[in-house]
């Protein structure tokens, strides 16, 4: 008995027969396109799943670990950002009305930068934590984002406050220098190139997105911290083995100046370490978290606490030398006076 081929209509419809497919063409058409279109689906049903799986959406404790540290860093550095700014507002307005000359330091330059950078941080983690509640994808995406900013940005602030303090004390002459014209411009030039960095971070997150960064992440942290332990080195041998130019009555000020440009140094560092050897053994446990089955996002989310001392360095460096800390203002006015 002939096997009887009807003209296809549709991918389910049509026989499978070879002959048939020999007699219309189209069937073989309509057959691959719907293999295309189920595993287009297949794909893009995978992305959507391993996307809310990253972002903890579905996470009760990815949500909880989340959300404490998002009330803790609110807490802790919405007040210290908005003295910060209350700190240079003031200075900028003495400044202004006593036709001042004196020259806004870049390290305090730099932490009024990485301070408006951190009000995007406590948006984005608001936005995230509000997108859980409703249950909104969308939201919690760009919360994510604005969130991501910081981690090239803040390290980068960190770097260049490093950078700063090692030319301050091993090559004061340039120093100086650089503390005119000529130096604030480059100055200004290297703070536009980390908010670029930052802003094209967040394509990077995107590119990544449903998997984190991880490769470019440590090596910028790597990077980083070597640029860091080459000035924290610098200053020490500098500290520890004083100009012979120096004068006897001014080798104490120089001394100080010199101590705590390295303690600044060394702080910096000590939370960039803190931060980095956290997120890699953070990274550990996740992955081997993921490959037994359980769900790894309080171990994901948790690892956010290892960046809020990082954020909360140059904010308190800054008020230390204001005298604004109260633990701080008696060290604080007698290294001033030594100046």
């Amino acid at each position: 008995m002939m096997e009887r081929c009807s003209p296809p209509t549709s991918p389910h419809l049509f026989s499978t027969s070879p002959r048939c497919f020999r007699k219309h063409p189209r069937a073989l058409v309509l057959q691959r396109s719907h293999m295309s279109v189920n595993s287009s689906s297949f794909s893009n049903a995978s992305h959507i799943s391993n996307r809310r799986s990253f972002l903890c959406f579905d996470s009760p404790d990815g949500t909880f670990a989340f959300l404490t540290f998002a009330t803790a860093n609110f807490l802790l550095l919405l007040p210290l950002s908005i003295l910060v700014i209350h700190v240079g507002f003031q200075r900028w307005t003495l400044q202004r009305s006593t036709s001042s000359t004196r020259v806004t330091s870049h390290t305090d330059v730099f932490t009024y930068h990485m301070v408006a950078m951190e009000f995007f941080t406590l948006l984005g983690s608001g936005l995230y934590c509000v997108a859980d509640f409703l249950r909104n994808e969308q939201i919690m995406i760009a919360g994510f984002y604005l969130f991501s900013i910081i981690l090239p940005g803040q390290t980068n602030f960190h770097c260049m406050t490093c950078i700063e303090r090692y030319v301050a004390v091993v090559h004061p002459i340039t120093y100086l220098g650089l503390r005119k014209t000529s130096g604030v411009r480059i100055r200004n030039i290297s703070i536009g190139c980390v908010w670029l960095l930052s802003v094209g971070w967040m394509h990077v997150t995107y590119i990544h997105l449903p998997y984190l960064a991880v490769i470019p992440l440590f090596l910028f942290y790597t990077v980083s911290l070597l640029v860091i332990s080459f000035c924290s080195l610098s200053v020490l041998w500098a500290l520890r083995h004083p100009s012979p130019g120096d004068r006897s009555g001014d080798r104490v000020r120089v001394d100080q100046s010199k101590q705590r440009a390295f303690h600044t140094i060394m702080a910096i560092m000590g939370v960039l370490l803190l931060k980095f050897s956290g997120h890699l053994i953070c990274l550990v446990i996740y992955r081997s978290t993921v490959a037994v089955g359980r769900d790894p996002c309080f171990v994901l989310k948790s690892s956010f606490w290892l960046s809020l001392p990082s954020s909360l360095v140059l904010p308190l460096l800054f008020l230390q030398r204001a005298g604004k800390l109260t633990c701080c203002k008696n060290n604080t006015a007698s290294g001033q006076g030594s100046k």
